[in-house]
């Protein structure tokens, strides 16, 4: 597996397989939450914000990506109120290379990248039907912020998480 920044030709296949990897939370969620929630994804993923955008490719497909925003970005807007760490957006995972360490592979460059540029901790948001990627975070040393969380609407609520990169 190769994990590097994407570039403007992967713009398409980030957008196919990150809406792949959420669909199944669809059923999860009240619909309007779920319509909202899906044009948030497309439209970050359409904007040209500050964020590093990246991959990690096998064999010559994308088969996973994640977006790392520099501190104080704003990677939510002011719904998070997360301050000023890095933070971490949209993590996804081809269904079809799940279980195969993508994430945890696109998690470390994150954990790295943040590392580098400074950061004492890196920050995200995950919401409990996310079973799998909270089991990762938490095996990875990340720990709940409560204070960073926020309530996006449709009763779901969206959980802040922390890693001390000081310890980890």
């Amino acid at each position: 597996m190769h994990v590097r920044d994407a570039d403007d030709a992967d713009r398409d296949r980030i957008r196919d397989l990150t809406l792949a990897a959420y669909e199944e939370y669809a059923a999860a969620v009240p619909a309007p939450f779920w319509a909202a929630y899906r044009g948030n994804i497309l439209t970050t993923l359409e904007s040209d914000g500050p964020e590093d955008r990246i991959v990690a490719e096998q064999d010559g497909v994308i088969v996973g990506s994640a977006l790392l925003y520099p501190p104080a970005s704003g990677a939510y807007g002011a719904a998070a109120r997360a301050g000023v760490l890095p933070e971490v957006r949209l993590l996804a995972v081809l269904p079809a290379a799940r279980g195969q360490g993508v994430g945890q592979a696109l998690m470390q460059e994150c954990v790295r990248r943040a590392r580098v540029a400074g950061a004492v901790a890196l920050g995200l948001h995950t919401m409990d039907m996310m079973r799998a990627a909270v089991r990762m975070y938490e095996r990875m040393g990340f720990e709940r912020v409560p204070e960073a969380d926020f309530n996006p609407g449709g009763g779901v609520l969206v959980k802040g998480y922390r890693l001390d990169l000081r310890t980890a």
